[in-house]
């Protein structure tokens, strides 16, 4: 196994959606040996018919130009790849035409004839693993390009497995583009009411697994039947096994996730908030951006406010105050001012305090060459990019992209996927008009949260800790004190959270700890 993650958690995932042909059935050999077939006997033909050289279709160029696409895009593919160029043709066309939907139809015709005669193979380990994750609580769906997703379901005996299907006749029907574009495990995520960074994407094909990352998935697995596990990786991978059975489900401790704008007002809710506190000792922990100060264009322009910093200080001469950003350790200390607080800079990978508190992520200090690599080659891929910055921070790279044009956004997210491409072992992850590579280890904020109540002796049942946030990095550390403190969410719009409470902006916040600081005092 490759990459970071080997666990499908409820704890971090709401869905997985599994590609069909070489993931769920063993039909990818029944549409590879089709293919062969129909592109032997049309190269062999055209080429005595124009008095060139035959060269058969074989399992690279499968894999390269027809594994995982639309039937016609397989077609014009391959057949591009061979210079030929015929006329795309009409879906109704007779299998004996001689254009690009002609051929796909013969193809289809070929493939459901040998599936007739072969039968439909299941891998028991997939099927077992799909169970699996029913019984957790987790939604499923099933996606294939091939428009006999049905029929093949049907024939295996698995079509009541899965929660939706999303298929080739979808696709033509929404008009929706096929892989490597993401648009059919998105349609597959938004039939499961669930969003893609909440979900996992499992392929065997490098077109399907480029979609899951495209499609910004929270995970990528691929699936190496063929000997290929590098190319899945390169492609958008994050994590490659030869079989299903290397995954383990885990569906233990699970907080559930509430819509934020749902959530109740943790203004309107601070009575219950500090009844909750109570004989407790709390200890308070705060993102940077979007959360003590507004989202700004600039982020050099993030200024805290008077006002907020002395909440802040009213509430570290009562309690444990940390502030852990994405930003640089030191550049947050500088912005917030106060001596006092605990500084947790690069998302927990830098940490240092008062007393002498101090700590480093030794594993991420290792990336430091591979992240200056890759900074440089975003740097020069986006450098035509008006609006877009590259930042290299001590262990992370940020792409900022909040001054671009909306129409140029594709574009940037299309390059960011190419170079994580190319750096399998940097993750990256989106917040708020921000891309950023990091490490791919396990560490994130809430590790660093857990981190520090060990580090300041505080993980004890009279401490209550509390975070507030505002960005989807946050909801790694309301995931980890879900049990054991309270979550706040900095958020006016619709959006899935584990965190208990909501404010609307930093506005807000600092109302909120001026009246809890005050009624604690009291």
């Amino acid at each position: 196994m490759s990459g970071r993650r080997q666990d499908l958690s409820r704890y971090r995932y709401d869905a997985v959606i599994f590609d069909l042909d070489g993931v769920i059935t063993d039909t990818a050999t029944v549409h590879a040996a089709a293919w062969k077939q129909m592109f032997d006997t049309y190269l062999e033909a055209r080429g005595k018919r124009e008095g060139k050289d035959f060269h058969p279709f074989d399992d690279r160029d499968y894999r390269q130009y027809v594994d995982g696409k639309p039937r016609y895009d397989g077609v014009k593919s391959f057949l591009s790849a061979r210079g030929i160029r015929l006329p795309y043709g009409a879906p109704d066309d007779s299998p004996n035409r001689e254009t690009v939907c002609g051929l796909g139809n013969r193809k289809n015709a070929l493939f459901q004839k040998r599936l007739e005669g072969e039968g439909v193979t299941v891998y028991r380990s997939s099927v077992d693993l799909v169970r699996n994750l029913r019984s957790e609580g987790f939604k499923v769906a099933v996606v294939s390009s091939s428009k006999n997703c049905g029929a093949i379901l049907r024939s295996a005996g698995i079509e009541d497995l899965f929660d939706q299907k999303v298929d080739g006749r979808d696709l033509e029907r929404m008009g929706l583009a096929g892989k490597p574009a993401p648009d059919i495990f998105r349609e597959a995520a938004r039939r499961l009411d669930v969003v893609p960074a909440d979900s996992v994407v499992v392929e065997d094909a490098v077109a399907g697994v480029q979609a899951g990352a495209r499609g910004e998935f929270g995970l990528v697995v691929g699936i190496d039947r063929v000997g290929q596990g590098k190319r899945l990786l390169e492609g958008g991978a994050d994590v490659v096994v030869e079989d299903l059975s290397e995954l383990r489900v885990n569906g233990r401790n699970t907080p559930p996730k509430s819509n934020a704008s749902h959530l109740p007002s943790a203004l309107e809710a601070i009575g219950r908030i500090i009844s909750r506190i109570g004989g407790q000792i709390p200890a308070f922990f705060f993102d940077y951006d979007g959360t003590l100060t507004p989202i700004v264009r600039q982020p050099e322009d993030a200024v805290l406010s008077d006002a907020m910093r002395q909440a802040l200080r009213r509430l570290a001469a009562m309690c444990t105050v940390a502030v852990i950003s994405g930003r640089d350790r030191n550049d947050v200390r500088k912005r917030v001012g106060l001596t006092e607080l605990i500084y947790a800079g690069s998302h927990g990978f830098d940490i240092a305090g008062p007393g002498g508190l101090s700590m480093e992520n030794q594993q991420g200090i290792e990336f430091f060459p591979l992240l200056d690599q890759a900074a440089f080659e975003l740097e020069q891929r986006l450098a035509h990019m008006e609006g877009v910055a590259v930042e290299r921070k001590k262990f992370a790279i940020a792409v900022h992209f909040r001054q671009a044009a909306e129409e140029r956004i594709t574009d940037i997210k299309q390059i960011v996927a190419d170079v994580s491409g190319e750096y399998p072992d940097l993750g990256v992850s989106r917040g708020k008009k921000i891309f950023e590579f990091q490490p791919r280890i396990d560490w994130d904020k809430g590790r660093a949260v857990l981190w520090l109540l060990s580090a300041l002796d505080l993980d004890r049942e009279e401490v209550l800790p509390i975070y507030i946030g505002d960005d989807t990095t946050d909801e790694d550390a309301f995931r980890a004190l879900r049990d054991k403190g309270i979550g706040i969410v900095v958020e006016n719009e619709s959006r899935q959270t584990t965190a208990r409470y909501a404010l609307a902006d930093p506005g807000e916040v600092q109302r909120f700890l001026d009246r809890l600081v005050e009624q604690l005092s009291a």
